[in-house]
């Protein structure tokens, strides 16, 4: 399986997610306007933070040693089972908290206490999540890319009619509990695709703790939850800020750039995870590390940059189409955060290095610096320019991190 295949397949997964998620986004748009859309964006971060926390943070992990270990049985196993009782005792704490802290949350998050019940629906759901991430992470680390775009495909299928008949109901409500409900629907399609897969052995469901997997999968797990909690930490921040600042309907303007922006990137993002993440785990050769990079920039990033100047060109009927013309405005802002998203996959495409290589310590410290250089950059250039600071902070944060990045890669490279 080469990067172009596995792009086709993982573009196809991606390309419903893409039309799930847009879905979501103008059902939201056509019955609660800028200001629903702000508040849609708050609660997928919310879900985002929770499923991630629910599995653990491992499936880099998985991924990663079910690459590795695929050819030994023994050792597999052993991950296998460390890793689903890893990802069930995290997927029990964070319901438990979940369900305590509902209240809060949904005031917080969503700015009125009704939408507790909702945060306690999740919290039952993550148990579920978890056990999807796992699946998922299995079949990608058998490098099955054919498999993993057809239960994610199914799913969101399933997922689309899950939130336009809530959606209906229930309205913004309904909207919101179909996003949890769809991540759990997964499992009706994941599991029974996992077992007619050739390597899907029963002893895959057993849990058992394991020191040295659990320590191995622990480092990945600081890893991935770093890289994957600060991100909706950072932006529920910047949404708050831009709130306070600017009021909500602003905040919906960014939202929908920053969805758009979201949305064509998975195309990008997603082959990224599913190709290099196992390809660069399993590889220790310089020469042919090199060669995957080089083909990572050669077919990726003249991807991005047409996608980018697509988006751009027609943004006024993108915003158009998936919004409505409520969000005219939000056309301003559309450059800056294109542009940032070109340096963004040029980064990514290298900062995969430090999760195959297992390079905790300095990966975690990045995430965390560059998350706080986003916020104060957020902070000092809305003061300065308005709104489409935020914009300019992002791409300036991702310029920045790529110069981090490629003097990480070439270090590596250059110590084989």
């Amino acid at each position: 399986m080469n990067i172009v295949r596995a792009s086709v397949y993982s573009g196809i997964a991606t390309a419903a997610k893409l039309v799930a998620a847009l879905v979501v986004v103008k059902l939201v748009a056509s019955f609660a306007g800028p200001v629903g859309v702000g508040r849609l964006g708050q609660f997928v971060s919310l879900v985002s933070l929770l499923a991630i926390l629910a599995g653990g943070g491992i499936s880099a992990g998985i991924v990663k040693y079910v690459a590795e270990y695929r050819h030994d049985q023994e050792r597999l196993s052993r991950l296998l089972a460390a890793a689903l009782w890893y990802a069930f005792c995290a997927s029990s704490l964070m319901a438990c908290v979940a369900l305590a802290f509902s209240q809060p949350l949904a005031t917080w998050l969503l700015g009125d206490p009704g939408y507790a019940s909702l945060v306690r629906v999740l919290a039952v759901a993550l148990l579920g999540i978890a056990l999807v991430n796992y699946i998922l992470a299995v079949i990608n680390g058998f490098l099955d890319v054919r498999r993993l775009a057809f239960v994610q495909v199914s799913g969101s299928l399933l997922g689309i009619v899950l939130v336009v008949w809530l959606s209906q109901w229930l309205q913004l409500y309904g909207a919101l509990l179909a996003l949890v409900a769809g991540q759990v629907i997964l499992l009706l399609v994941a599991l029974p695709a996992w077992w007619r897969s050739d390597y899907f052995r029963r002893d895959m469901l057993r849990m058992r703790f394991d020191g040295e997997m659990t320590r191995r999968l622990a480092l990945f797990s600081v890893m991935t939850l770093s890289s994957a909690l600060l991100p909706p930490l950072v932006n529920i921040a910047v949404r708050d800020h831009l709130a306070a600042q600017y009021g909500w309907e602003q905040v919906g303007y960014w939202q929908a750039v920053t969805r758009v922006s979201d949305a064509y990137l998975l195309f990008l993002t997603t082959a990224i995870n599913i190709y290099y993440l196992p390809k660069l785990a399993a590889t220790g050769e310089r020469g042919a590390l090199m060669t995957e990079l080089r083909n990572g920039f050669r077919y990726l990033m003249p991807a991005v940059v047409v996608l980018a100047l697509g988006v751009y060109m027609a943004r006024d009927l993108v915003t158009r189409i998936l919004f409505s013309n409520d969000f005219t405005a939000a056309n301003a802002l559309y450059g800056p955060q294109l542009a940032g998203d070109v340096v963004k996959i040029a980064s990514f495409i290298l900062s995969y290095m430090m999760l195959a290589k297992a390079m905790t310590r300095l990966f975690v410290v990045s995430e965390c610096v560059f998350a706080g250089t986003y916020l104060v950059l957020v902070y000092l250039f809305t003061a300065r320019f308005g709104l489409v600071g935020a914009m300019y902070a992002f791409a300036v944060n991702y310029l920045m991190y790529l110069v981090f990045n490629a003097v990480v890669v070439r270090r590596y490279l250059g110590s084989l």
